[in-house]
């Protein structure tokens, strides 16, 4: 059958008077009074008619009025509804229009619960915040593909190697989480940028540590009663990481333990028990002289708000012209134990609050130690607070 002739030309459409004029296969123009005219396709299906807006004219010209009538009346004659269609359509153009920046904080979100402290040291979110999201933020996640990935990453895929892992994994749960949503998008393309990143160069190094031979003098020397010196020395009696020093509050302290919660404790994946530190003598000093300057219970208030920071330490560190950082204090303490005492490998473990042995092996094994922690901190307490730095070997009981 013969397809109609087009009865419109674009040389008349703006001088027709008020009123609807068919073009053919469907098409319609309608000139309102008000001089506004739009394009609309009137078809019928099931037996009923239908007319759906194709857009104003002359926006939309008669030319692309009639390649968009062509379109919607092939999906009529494939027994759809044209008008549903489009809109599926767009619901499913919308939804995969989410821009990373958002999908990055809903995963975030999701995940507060999993992480230390539910995320609010920004550590996990801090990588995607700096070096992913000012260039690919505002993009579509469904538009994201490997070679943004790689320009964006490439600056520092060498030059901050941990960080840019930190940042690609990040965003392959970012792209993972888009995809649980139903949208659209390559979950191979993080491991696409890799391939096309190629291997790091960079080779990772431990943070540094003051040899313990020198942690008596430096602990000696922090005798200017501020929060931070304060937490410093705690920081070194205790041996336990950053995080759970700088948010020890008063409620956690009862007598000579210090009762970390378990979602505190880096390092201790799967824990559902809380982490008891024992104080030494010298601890519970530090404790007391800290305890006037706490603020809303925690016992190392920031400057201005929340507690003191990691910065805030290392800075203080950096100014007596240390290369060494809080971190490593704790590997001053493990080397003094494996140099100067006889403590058990699995006690002296504990005491730096890791994960000793298999889950079968701790299912089996209850106890914390906690006695022989007790001496061997109360050791370690008297050795930093000793004018001589003479090397002893010390016996833990088995």
């Amino acid at each position: 059958m013969a397809r109609p002739k087009h009865k419109l030309s674009s040389a008349e459409l703006k001088a027709k008077p008020p009123g609807k004029y068919s073009d053919g296969d469907g098409l319609w123009f309608h000139k309102r009074p008000d001089g506004g005219a739009q394009w609309f396709l009137r078809y019928t299906l099931f037996g009923r008619r239908h007319e759906m807006g194709l857009g104003s004219f002359p926006a939309v010209s008669l030319k692309a009025a009639r390649q968009e009538a062509e379109k919607w009346q092939a999906v009529v004659r494939d027994g759809k509804d044209a008008i549903k269609e489009r809109e599926r359509q767009n619901r499913e153009a919308e939804r995969n229009l989410n821009i990373l920046a958002d999908i990055a904080k809903d995963a975030f979100e999701s995940r507060k619960a999993e992480l230390k402290g539910d995320g609010k040291a920004g550590r996990w979110f801090s990588p995607l915040e700096l070096h992913v999201l000012p260039k690919l933020g505002k993009m579509p996640v469904s538009q994201i593909d490997q070679r943004d990935i790689r320009d964006t990453l490439a600056p520092i895929w060498h030059t901050k190697a941990d960080t840019a892992r930190k940042a690609m994994n990040r965003l392959s749960i970012c792209m993972r989480h888009a995809a649980a949503l139903g949208l659209d998008v390559d979950l191979q393309a993080t491991d696409k940028a890799k391939a096309l990143l190629g291997k790091q160069r960079h080779t990772a190094t431990n943070i540094p540590a003051l040899p313990w031979q020198d942690v008596p003098a430096f602990y000696q020397s922090l005798d200017g009663g501020s929060v931070t010196e304060l937490a410093l020395r705690l920081l070194i009696l205790t041996a336990v990481r950053s995080f759970p020093l700088r948010n020890i509050h008063l409620d956690q302290i009862d007598g000579d333990i210090w009762t970390i919660p378990a979602e505190a404790m880096k390092g201790r994946k799967g824990a559902t028990s809380d982490f008891r530190v024992p104080l030494s003598q010298e601890a519970q000093k530090v404790i007391a002289e800290a305890t006037p300057l706490a603020r809303n219970g925690f016992l190392f208030p920031g400057v201005r708000k929340g507690v003191v920071s990691d910065m805030t330490m290392s800075k203080f560190m950096e100014r007596r012209g240390m290369a060494e950082r809080p971190h490593g204090f704790r590997s001053s303490f493990r080397d003094w134990v494996a140099e100067t005492t006889n403590t058990p490998h699995d006690v002296a473990e504990i005491a730096l609050g890791h994960t000793v042995g298999g889950a079968v092996e701790r299912s089996y094994r209850r106890t914390d130690f906690l006695e022989q922690r007790r001496k061997l901190m109360e050791r370690w307490a008297l050795a930093i607070t000793s004018q001589s730095t003479h090397v002893v070997k010390l016996e833990v009981p088995r």
